[in-house]
C-alpha cells in the first residue's frame, strides 16, 4: 500500500510540473503582441478641378452618300462594267442585263413612231385643206401620241435593263458575273462616297436639351491611333424611340485617312461647359464587378488604418480621374499599394513616395 502512495505522489508531482511548464509557455505567448505590423503604401490628396462636361457614346460610321446596288429589273447579265474597288463617275454603266428584245422592240417602235409623224402631218394639211373630217384627224394625233408613248416605255424598259452609278465614288466587291441570272433586287456592289463621312449614335433622351448642332465630338477607333478625329454634331433626330428612349444623333467627321463605313466608334461630346469635381489619381481606383473603389486613410487608436470605399467615377485626362460622388475634397486616399489592403489594415506612409 505504502508503494501505491509513492507512486501516486511521484506521478501528481510529474504532472504538476508539465501543467506548470505549459502555463509559462501559454501565457508567454499571450502576451506577445500578434498586431500585424503595417502596410507602407503611398497616399495623395483628393483635390477639386474643373472637368468639361462631355457626353460618351458609341457609334457606327457611315458615308453620307453610300448604297447597296441592284438592278431594277431581272435578267442574264451580258457585261459587266465595274471593277471591285474601282473608282467610278455619277452616270457610269456598271453592268447590263441581256436587252436583245427590248432592242428590237426598239426599232418596231421607231419606225412605227416615223410613219405615226407622217400620217399626222398629211391629216393636218388635208385638214387646214378641209379634205378630211375632224376625226380623222384626231385619229392620227392619238396614234402619234401612242406611238411616243410606246416608244418611251421601251426606252424606259432598256434603262432597267442596265446598271448605272448613282454617284461618284469606290465601288466594294462586285458579285455577278458574265452569265449570272439575276432578280430585280439582287445585290451586285456596294458603292460609297468616302469624301464625306458620318456618325450615327443615341443618347439618352434626357440629354436632349443639351444638345445643339455645332457641337464638337471627338472619336475614337480602333485600329487608328495617333491620329486625331474630329467631328462637328450637324443633325438631332425630331423624335424620341419609344421603345429605347433614345435620340438618334448624327455628326459629320473631318476629314481623316483609314476611316470606312461600319466602323464602330466611341464618340465624346463636349457640351462647352465645365463643372468642378474632386480628383483623384487613376492608379487609386481598384475596379471590381462590386463597383470601383477607392481606400481612404483615417487616423485611428495607434494609428492609420484603410477604409474601402465605393465611389462613381467620372471623366479622366492626364492621369486624374472624376469622383462623381462618395468622395470628399481633402480626404487622403492610397495610390500606390493598395493590393494589400483590406478593411481597417494598418498602414504606414511612403514618405519617399510622389503625392
Amino acid at each position: 500500500m505504502r508503494a501505491y502512495l509513492i507512486v501516486f505522489g511521484m506521478l501528481l508531482a510529474l504532472f504538476g510540473a508539465i501543467a506548470a511548464f505549459l502555463y509559462q509557455q501559454f501565457a508567454g505567448m499571450a502576451a506577445e503582441d500578434r498586431t500585424p505590423p503595417p502596410i507602407t503604401i503611398a497616399a495623395s490628396v483628393a483635390e477639386t478641378r474643373l472637368w468639361p462636361e462631355t457626353l460618351q457614346a458609341t457609334g457606327t460610321i457611315r458615308a453620307a452618300q453610300g448604297a447597296a446596288l441592284s438592278t431594277q429589273d431581272s435578267g442574264e447579265v451580258i457585261a459587266v462594267d465595274a471593277r471591285s474597288g474601282a473608282q467610278v463617275a455619277v452616270g457610269q454603266r456598271l453592268l447590263q442585263l441581256n436587252n436583245r428584245g427590248e432592242l428590237a422592240r426598239q426599232e418596231s417602235q421607231r419606225a412605227a413612231l416615223k410613219l405615226a409623224e407622217i400620217l399626222f402631218q398629211r391629216d393636218q394639211q388635208l385638214l387646214q385643206q378641209k379634205s378630211i373630217p375632224q376625226t380623222q384627224f384626231d385619229r392620227s394625233r392619238a396614234d402619234l401620241d401612242v406611238a411616243r408613248a410606246n416608244l418611251a416605255e421601251t426606252e424606259a424598259l432598256l434603262m432597267n435593263k442596265q446598271l448605272l452609278a448613282p454617284f461618284a465614288g469606290t465601288l466594294g466587291i462586285v458579285t455577278a458575273r458574265v452569265g449570272d441570272y439575276l432578280e430585280a433586287g439582287d445585290n451586285v456592289a456596294s458603292l460609297q462616297d468616302f469624301s464625306r463621312l458620318e456618325v450615327d449614335f443615341a443618347l439618352p433622351a434626357q440629354h436632349a436639351p443639351r444638345l445643339r448642332p455645332g457641337l464638337p465630338i471627338t472619336l475614337q477607333v480602333a485600329g487608328i491611333e495617333g491620329q486625331a478625329l474630329t467631328a462637328e454634331l450637324t443633325a438631332i433626330d425630331s423624335q424620341v424611340d419609344p421603345e429605347t428612349r433614345t435620340l438618334l444623333i448624327r455628326a459629320t467627321l473631318n476629314p481623316a485617312n483609314g476611316l470606312l463605313p461600319g466602323m464602330f466608334a466611341t464618340v465624346t461630346i463636349d457640351l462647352q461647359s465645365a463643372q468642378t469635381l474632386v480628383s483623384v489619381r487613376e492608379t487609386a481606383i481598384t475596379y471590381s464587378t462590386s463597383g470601383d473603389t477607392v481606400y481612404v486613410i483615417e487616423a485611428a487608436e495607434g494609428g492609420l488604418i484603410a477604409t474601402p470605399r465605393i465611389v462613381r467615377t467620372g471623366p479622366s485626362a492626364d492621369g486624374y480621374i472624376a469622383i462623381v460622388n462618395g468622395l470628399a475634397e481633402g480626404e487622403r486616399i492610397a495610390i500606390a499599394g493598395q493590393n494589400k489592403l483590406y478593411r481597417g489594415a494598418p498602414v504606414q506612409l511612403d514618405e519617399q513616395a510622389p503625392l
